[in-house]
């Protein structure tokens, strides 16, 4: 009985059916109520209000010098928030499911994600231009436009999206549910970790749960567009498929020249031509069998062996003898006066 798990995945794909999640009415509250809370946050920070007094209290207080002993885990930790790590381990899981499944859905939806968390989130750090805890310069103050680039907190956000991404493909509801267990810690744990280590305001970690939030509640509204894209990279790969195989078809095979039975061997054969381009004979080789010494020192054989091995060898294939032509007048070439003299 066969035993290889390789082919017994490929057999056996899941899930049988893949439901898409859509833009239901839950799913359109919860969008409307994080955007509120995303420009409420913004518009706090703007303000220099309440939200900017306890981002202070915190980043006076240090938890990493209230608790050292955490550091160094908190450290290995907060990497589970960078997007390069992150990425490859998630694209790797959804690679073999997108293998399983017989789609590239999984691969696409993350790529999707990424991109749109790249687009929105880089484009308000960059507009508003918030500097982090470690280079604040007046206490009490926002920091706003003023080079930096903290706010939303790019680890925060990114750890909501690459493991939301999760319990979004889940297949099963019971998988959702522990995924979306999962990513929700794994997202708590992070932006925590940078309010812990100093890099983060409290408040920049809000916004990156908010952001990363609305990129997980709209993706549906990008389902046909990913649809659109499979198709398109399926169609041109069956095209590239067609072209390599018209190309392997269409080279011509290497002629084989067809040696008759008894005719005459592959290394004889430009001795052939060339007996043939100068009307002579073939002159077959004659092995010299070892025999008595004879004199000078070179063995010899009887003279009965040497005629037969001498005699010219027949073949199959014969050239059609020529018939010779005589050619007209002296082959003397002519001289322009008569030779004199001695």
């Amino acid at each position: 009985m066969r035993t290889d798990i390789f082919a017994r995945l490929d057999r056996e794909p899941e899930p049988p059916k893949i439901e898409i999640p859509r833009m239901s009415r839950t799913r359109l509250a919860l969008f409307g109520g994080t955007s509120v809370f995303y420009l409420a946050i913004v518009v706090a920070v703007l303000a220099s209000s309440w939200l900017v007094l306890i981002d202070w209290k915190v980043m006076l207080f240090r938890p990493y010098q209230q608790w050292p002993e955490l550091h160094a885990p908190l450290d290995y930790f907060v990497v589970l928030g960078q997007r390069g790590p992150t990425a490859v381990m998630v694209a790797a899981w959804l690679g073999w499911r997108s293998w399983r499944q017989h789609t590239l859905r999984p691969l696409l939806v993350l790529g999707t994600a990424l991109l749109l968390l790249n687009v929105t989130v880089g484009a308000v750090k960059i507009g508003l231009g918030r500097l982090g805890p470690h280079y604040a310069t007046q206490i009490g103050s926002s920091e706003l436009f003023a080079g930096g680039d903290i706010f939303p907190s790019g680890h925060t956000a990114n750890a909501v999206v690459t493991w939301g991404i999760l319990s979004y493909l889940a297949t099963t509801p019971r998988a959702r549910r522990h995924l979306s267990a999962l990513s929700a810690v794994v997202a708590l744990g992070v932006g925590l970790t940078t309010v812990y280590l100093g890099t983060h305001w409290l408040s920049d970690v809000l916004l990156g749960w908010a952001a990363g939030l609305l990129i997980l509640l709209g993706l549906p509204w990008c389902e046909p567009l990913i649809a659109r894209a499979e198709v398109l990279i399926l169609a041109a790969r069956d095209q590239a498929r067609d072209r390599l195989r018209e190309r392997r078809t269409a080279m011509p095979a290497l002629p084989v020249a067809p040696v008759a039975p008894g005719g005459p061997l592959p290394a004889l054969q430009p001795q052939r031509q060339v007996a043939e381009a100068q009307d002579e004979p073939l002159r077959e080789p004659v092995a010299e069998p070892v025999g008595t010494a004879a004199a000078g020192g070179h063995a010899t054989a009887p003279s009965s062996i040497r005629t037969t091995l001498a005699q010219p060898r027949t073949h199959a294939v014969l050239r059609s003898e020529r018939t010779p032509v005589t050619p007209a007048g002296t082959r003397r070439p002519p001289r322009s006066r008569p030779l004199t003299g001695g």
